[in-house]
Protein backbone atom coordinates (compact mmCIF):
# COMPACT_ATOMS: atom_id res chain seq x y z
CA UNK A 1 0.00 0.00 0.00
CA UNK A 2 1.75 3.53 -1.21
CA UNK A 3 0.81 5.81 2.13
CA UNK A 4 1.83 8.88 0.25
CA UNK A 5 -0.28 8.88 -2.62
CA UNK A 6 -3.35 7.72 0.06
CA UNK A 7 -2.14 11.12 2.00
CA UNK A 8 -1.78 13.00 -1.17
CA UNK A 9 -5.25 11.82 -2.46
CA UNK A 10 -7.04 12.55 1.05
CA UNK A 11 -8.41 15.62 0.69
CA UNK A 12 -10.06 14.94 -2.90
CA UNK A 13 -11.49 11.54 -0.99
CA UNK A 14 -12.64 13.47 1.48
CA UNK A 15 -14.88 15.74 -0.43
CA UNK A 16 -16.55 12.67 -2.30
CA UNK A 17 -18.75 14.70 -4.87
CA UNK A 18 -17.47 16.45 -8.11
CA UNK A 19 -19.01 18.28 -10.75
CA UNK A 20 -16.83 17.03 -14.32
CA UNK A 21 -17.06 19.44 -17.39
CA UNK A 22 -16.80 18.34 -20.77
CA UNK A 23 -16.86 21.52 -23.16
CA UNK A 24 -15.55 22.69 -25.95
CA UNK A 25 -15.75 23.26 -30.36
CA UNK A 26 -17.79 19.95 -30.27
CA UNK A 27 -20.91 21.48 -28.31
CA UNK A 28 -21.41 23.22 -31.75
CA UNK A 29 -22.25 20.16 -33.85
CA UNK A 30 -23.79 18.24 -31.02
CA UNK A 31 -23.54 14.93 -32.28
CA UNK A 32 -24.78 11.98 -30.29
CA UNK A 33 -22.03 9.91 -31.82
CA UNK A 34 -19.95 10.72 -28.91
CA UNK A 35 -19.79 14.64 -29.56
CA UNK A 36 -16.21 15.30 -28.14
CA UNK A 37 -15.10 12.31 -30.54
CA UNK A 38 -16.70 13.87 -33.29
CA UNK A 39 -13.44 14.31 -35.18
CA UNK A 40 -12.42 10.44 -35.02
CA UNK A 41 -15.98 8.85 -35.30
CA UNK A 42 -16.46 10.74 -38.50
CA UNK A 43 -12.97 10.99 -39.60
CA UNK A 44 -13.20 15.28 -39.43
CA UNK A 45 -10.50 16.97 -41.54
CA UNK A 46 -8.84 20.22 -39.78
CA UNK A 47 -10.49 22.14 -42.58
CA UNK A 48 -13.77 20.72 -41.56
CA UNK A 49 -13.39 21.34 -37.96
CA UNK A 50 -12.50 24.51 -38.58
CA UNK A 51 -15.88 26.08 -39.16
CA UNK A 52 -16.85 25.20 -35.52
CA UNK A 53 -13.41 27.20 -34.24
CA UNK A 54 -14.62 30.44 -36.35
CA UNK A 55 -18.08 30.03 -35.23
CA UNK A 56 -17.11 29.36 -31.50
CA UNK A 57 -18.82 32.12 -29.48
CA UNK A 58 -20.30 31.03 -26.14
CA UNK A 59 -21.72 34.52 -25.20
CA UNK A 60 -24.24 32.66 -22.14
CA UNK A 61 -20.74 31.47 -20.64
CA UNK A 62 -21.20 32.12 -16.77
CA UNK A 63 -18.88 30.15 -14.66
CA UNK A 64 -19.98 31.77 -11.27
CA UNK A 65 -23.61 30.46 -12.72
CA UNK A 66 -21.92 27.29 -12.65
CA UNK A 67 -19.79 27.11 -9.52
CA UNK A 68 -23.16 27.81 -7.73
CA UNK A 69 -24.84 24.86 -9.48
CA UNK A 70 -22.36 22.18 -7.97
CA UNK A 71 -22.33 23.76 -5.16
CA UNK A 72 -25.74 23.73 -4.56
CA UNK A 73 -25.72 20.28 -5.82
CA UNK A 74 -23.41 19.26 -2.64
CA UNK A 75 -20.40 19.17 -5.22
CA UNK A 76 -17.39 19.73 -3.53
CA UNK A 77 -14.57 19.84 -6.63
CA UNK A 78 -14.77 20.30 -10.24
CA UNK A 79 -12.89 19.05 -13.10
CA UNK A 80 -12.96 21.28 -16.64
CA UNK A 81 -11.68 19.99 -20.22
CA UNK A 82 -8.94 22.34 -20.54
CA UNK A 83 -7.97 20.28 -23.69
CA UNK A 84 -9.64 17.59 -25.35
CA UNK A 85 -8.86 15.01 -27.64
CA UNK A 86 -9.49 17.87 -30.48
CA UNK A 87 -6.42 19.91 -29.61
CA UNK A 88 -8.44 22.76 -28.91
CA UNK A 89 -7.87 24.93 -25.76
CA UNK A 90 -9.88 27.04 -23.76
CA UNK A 91 -6.87 28.59 -21.78
CA UNK A 92 -4.78 31.40 -23.25
CA UNK A 93 -1.51 29.21 -24.28
CA UNK A 94 1.76 31.03 -25.90
CA UNK A 95 2.38 27.56 -27.82
CA UNK A 96 -0.92 27.62 -29.67
CA UNK A 97 -3.22 29.40 -32.25
CA UNK A 98 -6.23 27.22 -31.52
CA UNK A 99 -7.34 28.66 -28.32
CA UNK A 100 -10.38 30.83 -26.72
CA UNK A 101 -8.79 33.64 -26.82
CA UNK A 102 -8.24 33.61 -31.00
CA UNK A 103 -12.04 33.08 -31.39
CA UNK A 104 -14.79 35.18 -31.21
CA UNK A 105 -15.21 35.08 -27.57
CA UNK A 106 -11.82 36.06 -26.90
CA UNK A 107 -11.45 34.69 -24.11
CA UNK A 108 -9.19 33.21 -21.84
CA UNK A 109 -12.29 30.75 -20.21
CA UNK A 110 -9.96 28.66 -17.92
CA UNK A 111 -9.16 31.33 -16.11
CA UNK A 112 -12.27 32.65 -15.09
CA UNK A 113 -13.52 28.99 -14.47
CA UNK A 114 -11.05 28.81 -12.45
CA UNK A 115 -11.69 31.77 -10.46
CA UNK A 116 -15.34 31.28 -10.45
CA UNK A 117 -15.48 27.59 -8.60
CA UNK A 118 -12.36 28.69 -6.28
CA UNK A 119 -14.52 31.90 -5.12
CA UNK A 120 -16.96 29.18 -4.35
CA UNK A 121 -15.13 27.26 -2.06
CA UNK A 122 -15.16 24.77 -4.51
CA UNK A 123 -11.54 22.17 -5.35
CA UNK A 124 -10.23 23.11 -8.83
CA UNK A 125 -9.21 20.44 -11.10
CA UNK A 126 -8.37 20.75 -14.69
CA UNK A 127 -8.39 17.99 -17.47
CA UNK A 128 -5.70 17.66 -20.29
CA UNK A 129 -5.90 15.61 -22.80
CA UNK A 130 -2.54 13.97 -24.20
CA UNK A 131 -3.91 13.48 -27.45
CA UNK A 132 -4.04 15.91 -29.63
CA UNK A 133 -5.61 15.41 -33.52
CA UNK A 134 -4.84 19.17 -34.17
CA UNK A 135 -1.15 19.41 -33.41
CA UNK A 136 1.14 18.62 -36.86
CA UNK A 137 3.59 16.88 -35.10
CA UNK A 138 0.99 14.21 -33.32
CA UNK A 139 0.46 10.55 -35.02
CA UNK A 140 -1.75 10.61 -37.83
CA UNK A 141 -2.02 7.76 -40.03
CA UNK A 142 -2.15 4.68 -38.57
CA UNK A 143 -2.71 5.86 -34.96
CA UNK A 144 -5.77 3.98 -33.37
CA UNK A 145 -7.97 7.38 -32.85
CA UNK A 146 -6.66 10.09 -35.02
CA UNK A 147 -9.66 11.38 -37.90
CA UNK A 148 -6.56 10.87 -40.34
CA UNK A 149 -5.44 7.23 -39.13
CA UNK A 150 -6.77 5.69 -42.85
CA UNK A 151 -5.44 9.04 -45.00
CA UNK A 152 -2.88 7.91 -47.46
CA UNK A 153 -1.41 11.49 -47.70
CA UNK A 154 -0.99 11.33 -43.81
CA UNK A 155 1.63 8.68 -44.38
CA UNK A 156 4.70 10.09 -44.39
CA UNK A 157 4.54 13.83 -43.30
CA UNK A 158 7.54 13.45 -41.37
CA UNK A 159 5.65 14.50 -37.67
CA UNK A 160 8.44 14.96 -34.89
CA UNK A 161 6.66 13.34 -32.01
CA UNK A 162 9.50 15.24 -29.70
CA UNK A 163 8.48 18.26 -30.77
CA UNK A 164 4.30 17.48 -29.57
CA UNK A 165 6.06 15.66 -26.00
CA UNK A 166 7.63 19.74 -25.59
CA UNK A 167 4.10 21.02 -26.70
CA UNK A 168 2.28 18.60 -24.30
CA UNK A 169 4.92 19.48 -21.52
CA UNK A 170 5.11 23.39 -21.69
CA UNK A 171 1.39 23.30 -22.01
CA UNK A 172 1.01 21.35 -18.34
CA UNK A 173 3.37 23.81 -16.85
CA UNK A 174 0.95 26.70 -18.32
CA UNK A 175 -1.98 25.12 -16.13
CA UNK A 176 -0.05 24.73 -13.32
CA UNK A 177 1.39 28.42 -13.20
CA UNK A 178 -0.59 30.72 -14.82
CA UNK A 179 -3.84 29.67 -12.31
CA UNK A 180 -2.57 30.10 -8.90
CA UNK A 181 -2.49 26.61 -7.23
CA UNK A 182 -4.52 23.88 -9.04
CA UNK A 183 -5.56 21.25 -7.05
CA UNK A 184 -6.07 17.77 -9.48
CA UNK A 185 -4.90 17.60 -12.40
CA UNK A 186 -6.81 14.75 -14.75
CA UNK A 187 -5.13 13.58 -17.89
CA UNK A 188 -6.50 11.51 -20.53
CA UNK A 189 -5.98 8.42 -21.40
CA UNK A 190 -2.76 6.27 -22.75
CA UNK A 191 -3.66 3.61 -25.29
CA UNK A 192 -1.41 0.47 -27.49
CA UNK A 193 2.00 2.04 -27.13
CA UNK A 194 1.41 5.55 -26.49
CA UNK A 195 1.89 5.01 -22.66
CA UNK A 196 4.44 5.94 -19.87
CA UNK A 197 7.55 7.31 -21.02
CA UNK A 198 6.04 7.74 -23.93
CA UNK A 199 4.46 10.74 -22.87
CA UNK A 200 8.28 11.36 -20.75
CA UNK A 201 5.65 10.68 -17.76
CA UNK A 202 8.45 10.46 -15.52
CA UNK A 203 9.61 14.19 -16.59
CA UNK A 204 5.78 15.28 -16.71
CA UNK A 205 5.52 14.32 -13.11
CA UNK A 206 8.63 15.39 -11.78
CA UNK A 207 7.74 18.97 -13.05
CA UNK A 208 4.05 19.10 -12.15
CA UNK A 209 5.74 17.98 -8.53
CA UNK A 210 8.06 20.76 -8.10
CA UNK A 211 5.57 23.72 -8.92
CA UNK A 212 2.94 21.70 -6.63
CA UNK A 213 3.71 19.09 -4.16
CA UNK A 214 0.15 18.31 -3.16
CA UNK A 215 -0.74 18.25 -6.92
CA UNK A 216 -3.53 14.93 -6.89
CA UNK A 217 -3.58 13.26 -10.67
CA UNK A 218 -5.54 10.22 -11.67
CA UNK A 219 -3.73 7.25 -12.73
CA UNK A 220 -4.01 7.74 -16.95
CA UNK A 221 -0.63 8.49 -17.96
CA UNK A 222 0.27 4.34 -18.01
CA UNK A 223 1.33 2.23 -14.91
CA UNK A 224 -0.69 0.59 -12.73
CA UNK A 225 -1.80 2.12 -9.12
CA UNK A 226 -2.75 -1.43 -7.63
CA UNK A 227 0.81 -2.69 -7.68
CA UNK A 228 2.50 -2.84 -4.17
CA UNK A 229 5.18 -0.04 -5.79
CA UNK A 230 3.67 1.71 -8.14
CA UNK A 231 5.90 3.60 -11.05
CA UNK A 232 6.12 7.39 -10.26
CA UNK A 233 4.02 8.22 -12.60
CA UNK A 234 1.23 5.49 -11.84
CA UNK A 235 -1.22 8.60 -10.07
CA UNK A 236 -2.93 9.11 -6.41
CA UNK A 237 -6.21 7.72 -7.35
CA UNK A 238 -8.01 5.25 -9.75
CA UNK A 239 -10.54 6.45 -12.08
CA UNK A 240 -13.12 4.04 -14.01
CA UNK A 241 -15.46 5.44 -16.42
CA UNK A 242 -18.87 4.32 -16.78
CA UNK A 243 -19.33 1.84 -14.29
CA UNK A 244 -18.63 1.13 -10.54
CA UNK A 245 -15.97 -1.36 -9.59
CA UNK A 246 -17.56 -4.56 -7.16
CA UNK A 247 -15.40 -4.18 -4.61
CA UNK A 248 -14.70 -0.93 -5.38
CA UNK A 249 -10.32 -0.30 -6.48
CA UNK A 250 -8.18 -2.14 -4.06
CA UNK A 251 -4.36 -3.26 -4.29
CA UNK A 252 -3.44 -6.85 -4.90
CA UNK A 253 -3.32 -7.50 -1.45
CA UNK A 254 -7.25 -6.38 -1.16
CA UNK A 255 -6.32 -3.51 0.53
CA UNK A 256 -8.79 -0.11 -0.51
CA UNK A 257 -6.60 2.49 -2.39
CA UNK A 258 -8.04 6.35 -3.75
CA UNK A 259 -10.77 5.73 -6.67
CA UNK A 260 -13.25 8.05 -8.16
CA UNK A 261 -15.51 6.86 -11.09
CA UNK A 262 -16.54 9.36 -13.75
CA UNK A 263 -20.19 9.28 -14.63
CA UNK A 264 -21.88 10.56 -17.66
CA UNK A 265 -25.64 12.47 -16.37
CA UNK A 266 -26.83 11.27 -20.21
CA UNK A 267 -25.40 9.44 -22.38
CA UNK A 268 -22.50 11.71 -23.74
CA UNK A 269 -19.64 13.37 -22.22
CA UNK A 270 -20.21 16.31 -24.69
CA UNK A 271 -23.03 18.54 -24.86
CA UNK A 272 -25.46 16.66 -27.31
CA UNK A 273 -28.98 18.08 -28.92
CA UNK A 274 -31.19 14.69 -29.28
CA UNK A 275 -29.71 12.84 -26.23
CA UNK A 276 -32.20 12.46 -23.25
CA UNK A 277 -31.54 9.65 -21.93
CA UNK A 278 -30.46 11.12 -18.39
CA UNK A 279 -29.88 9.69 -15.04
CA UNK A 280 -32.86 10.37 -12.29
CA UNK A 281 -31.88 12.21 -8.87
CA UNK A 282 -32.87 8.57 -7.42
CA UNK A 283 -30.05 6.80 -9.65
CA UNK A 284 -27.34 9.31 -9.06
CA UNK A 285 -27.83 9.56 -5.33
CA UNK A 286 -27.58 5.78 -5.43
CA UNK A 287 -24.53 5.73 -7.56
CA UNK A 288 -23.20 8.56 -4.65
CA UNK A 289 -23.90 6.45 -1.88
CA UNK A 290 -22.69 2.95 -3.54
CA UNK A 291 -19.32 4.74 -4.51
CA UNK A 292 -18.79 5.89 -0.94
CA UNK A 293 -19.66 2.58 0.93
CA UNK A 294 -16.79 1.57 -1.08
CA UNK A 295 -14.65 4.04 -0.69
CA UNK A 296 -14.87 6.07 -3.87
CA UNK A 297 -16.15 8.94 -5.23
CA UNK A 298 -18.07 10.08 -7.58
CA UNK A 299 -17.77 12.57 -10.20
CA UNK A 300 -20.61 13.33 -12.46
CA UNK A 301 -20.04 15.07 -16.02
CA UNK A 302 -22.21 17.77 -17.38
CA UNK A 303 -21.73 19.23 -21.34
CA UNK A 304 -22.67 22.32 -21.70
CA UNK A 305 -23.98 23.51 -24.88
CA UNK A 306 -22.41 25.99 -27.74
CA UNK A 307 -23.75 28.61 -25.90
CA UNK A 308 -22.09 28.07 -23.04
CA UNK A 309 -25.82 26.98 -20.39
CA UNK A 310 -25.93 23.60 -18.63
CA UNK A 311 -28.80 22.01 -20.61
CA UNK A 312 -31.91 22.66 -18.03
CA UNK A 313 -32.45 19.19 -17.55
CA UNK A 314 -28.80 18.96 -15.92
CA UNK A 315 -29.61 21.87 -13.39
CA UNK A 316 -33.10 19.90 -13.00
CA UNK A 317 -31.07 17.15 -11.70
CA UNK A 318 -28.33 18.22 -10.00
CA UNK A 319 -30.85 20.71 -7.79
CA UNK A 320 -32.72 17.77 -6.92
CA UNK A 321 -29.67 15.82 -5.83
CA UNK A 322 -28.31 19.10 -4.44
CA UNK A 323 -32.05 18.64 -1.86
CA UNK A 324 -30.93 15.41 -0.97
CA UNK A 325 -27.55 16.58 -0.06
CA UNK A 326 -28.80 19.41 2.21
CA UNK A 327 -29.86 16.99 4.64
CA UNK A 328 -27.96 13.91 4.56
CA UNK A 329 -24.51 15.35 3.42
CA UNK A 330 -22.75 14.24 6.35
CA UNK A 331 -23.34 10.69 5.27
CA UNK A 332 -21.17 11.21 2.51
CA UNK A 333 -18.34 14.11 3.03
CA UNK A 334 -15.47 12.26 5.06
CA UNK A 335 -17.24 8.98 5.00
CA UNK A 336 -16.43 6.03 3.47
CA UNK A 337 -16.45 1.85 4.17
CA UNK A 338 -17.67 0.70 7.08
CA UNK A 339 -16.37 -3.40 7.25
CA UNK A 340 -19.81 -4.12 7.27
CA UNK A 341 -21.02 -6.66 4.88
CA UNK A 342 -23.43 -5.05 2.61
CA UNK A 343 -26.86 -5.37 4.08
CA UNK A 344 -30.23 -6.60 2.41
CA UNK A 345 -31.54 -3.11 2.70
CA UNK A 346 -29.14 -0.59 1.33
CA UNK A 347 -25.72 0.55 1.83
CA UNK A 348 -24.00 1.71 4.93
CA UNK A 349 -21.09 4.76 5.18
CA UNK A 350 -18.62 5.46 8.08
CA UNK A 351 -17.36 8.75 9.56
CA UNK A 352 -15.47 9.32 11.87
CA UNK A 353 -17.67 8.91 15.03
CA UNK A 354 -20.79 7.58 13.20
CA UNK A 355 -22.05 4.45 11.33
CA UNK A 356 -24.88 5.68 8.47
CA UNK A 357 -27.12 3.27 7.28
CA UNK A 358 -28.93 4.06 4.24
CA UNK A 359 -32.45 2.42 3.77
CA UNK A 360 -33.08 1.67 0.07
CA UNK A 361 -34.90 -1.26 0.18
CA UNK A 362 -36.57 -1.31 3.65
CA UNK A 363 -39.92 -3.04 4.15
CA UNK A 364 -40.07 -3.88 8.33
CA UNK A 365 -40.00 -1.59 10.67
CA UNK A 366 -37.00 -3.10 12.36
CA UNK A 367 -33.71 -3.93 11.06
CA UNK A 368 -31.38 -6.20 12.97
CA UNK A 369 -27.47 -6.62 12.33
CA UNK A 370 -25.80 -9.10 13.51
CA UNK A 371 -21.97 -8.75 14.97
CA UNK A 372 -22.20 -5.61 14.46
CA UNK A 373 -18.26 -4.47 15.09
CA UNK A 374 -19.18 -0.91 16.74
CA UNK A 375 -20.74 -0.13 20.30
CA UNK A 376 -23.68 2.09 19.27
CA UNK A 377 -24.62 5.26 21.32
CA UNK A 378 -28.09 6.53 19.80
CA UNK A 379 -29.75 6.24 17.11
CA UNK A 380 -31.11 9.34 14.42
CA UNK A 381 -33.05 9.94 11.68
CA UNK A 382 -30.67 12.21 9.61
CA UNK A 383 -32.44 14.29 7.64
CA UNK A 384 -34.63 15.57 10.92
CA UNK A 385 -32.46 14.74 13.69
CA UNK A 386 -34.90 12.86 15.44
CA UNK A 387 -34.14 10.06 17.40
CA UNK A 388 -34.81 6.47 17.13
CA UNK A 389 -35.67 3.38 19.23
CA UNK A 390 -33.44 0.39 19.78
CA UNK A 391 -34.90 -1.53 22.21
CA UNK A 392 -35.00 -5.34 21.58
CA UNK A 393 -38.24 -6.85 20.15
CA UNK A 394 -39.91 -8.77 22.46
CA UNK A 395 -39.46 -12.09 20.57
CA UNK A 396 -35.38 -11.62 19.97
CA UNK A 397 -35.28 -15.31 21.84
CA UNK A 398 -32.44 -17.11 20.12
CA UNK A 399 -30.98 -14.25 18.63
CA UNK A 400 -29.66 -13.67 22.33
CA UNK A 401 -25.55 -13.99 22.72
CA UNK A 402 -24.94 -12.88 18.91
CA UNK A 403 -24.21 -9.03 19.57
CA UNK A 404 -26.94 -7.62 17.52
CA UNK A 405 -28.03 -4.17 17.15
CA UNK A 406 -31.64 -2.84 16.67
CA UNK A 407 -33.13 -0.28 15.19
CA UNK A 408 -36.83 0.81 14.69
CA UNK A 409 -36.95 2.15 11.34
CA UNK A 410 -39.12 5.52 11.17
CA UNK A 411 -42.96 5.22 10.43
CA UNK A 412 -44.31 8.38 10.12
CA UNK A 413 -43.71 10.64 7.97
CA UNK A 414 -42.94 8.59 5.22
CA UNK A 415 -39.24 7.50 4.56
CA UNK A 416 -37.00 9.23 1.97
CA UNK A 417 -38.48 6.91 -1.08
CA UNK A 418 -34.76 7.53 -2.52
CA UNK A 419 -32.55 6.85 0.63
CA UNK A 420 -33.77 7.64 3.97
CA UNK A 421 -30.39 7.65 6.44
CA UNK A 422 -29.85 6.74 9.96
CA UNK A 423 -27.14 7.84 11.84
CA UNK A 424 -25.64 5.78 14.73
CA UNK A 425 -23.23 7.76 17.08
CA UNK A 426 -20.41 5.01 18.32
CA UNK A 427 -17.97 4.96 20.99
Amino acid sequence: MDLERIKRAKPLMDRRFGMFIHWGLYAIPARDSRSEWIRSVDMVTDEEYQRYFDAFNPQDYDPKAWARLAKKAGMKYAVLTTKHHDGFCLFDSKYTDFKSTNTKIGRDLVKEYVEAFRSEGIMVGLYYSLLDWHHPDYPAYGDAHHPMRTNEAFKDRGERFDRYIEYLHNQVRELLTNYGKIDIMWFDFHYDDMTGEKWEATKLIKMAREINPDLIIDDRLGGDIRVNEPVYYAGDFGSPEQMIPAGGVRDYNGNPIPWETCMTLNDNWGYSQRDMNYKSSRNVIRMLVECVSKGGNLILNVGPDARGNIPKKSIEILESVGEWMRLNGESIYECGIADYEKPEWGRITKGKNAVYLHLIDQNQDTIAMPNFPYKVKMATRLSDGSTLSMSEPWNVGSYQGENIVFVHTPAFPVMDEIDEVIKLEIE
